[in-house]
């Protein structure tokens, strides 16, 4: 696969194609949704919950840190992470501007 044009679009959207780009895999999917339904941050449970290799999940907790998506904390030697909730509010307004603009948009 080549390299994704960026170049002419908003710094927006190009922000918002990285976090989705992110989640588009079902390791991240699967993360997310763990994080969400946790009610403290997480350390070495992750490992526990998904079909994956420690360091495989590392990686992805790398990609969604990388774009802001989890934030980690710092807990003796291991890093407790969690859902930046900033960030998550920024994805469900972009996703609700689309989707509001569809009901202006002509069906096929």
């Amino acid at each position: 696969m080549g390299i994704t044009k960026t170049i002419g679009f908003s710094e927006e959207v190009n922000a918002m194609a990285e976090i989705l780009k992110a989640l588009g895999h079902p390791a991240r999917l699967s993360i997310m949704q763990f994080l969400a339904n946790s009610p403290s941050c997480i350390c070495n449970d992750i490992v526990m919950e998904l079909p994956l290799a420690q360091p495989t999940i590392s990686r992805h907790l790398s990609e969604l840190k990388k774009v802001g998506l989890i934030q980690g904390e710092i807990s003796g030697k291991n890093i407790c992470y969690c859902i930046n909730l900033q960030k998550w509010q920024e994805v469900l307004h972009h996703l609700e501007t689309i989707t509001s603009s569809l009901s202006n948009t002509k069906k096929c």
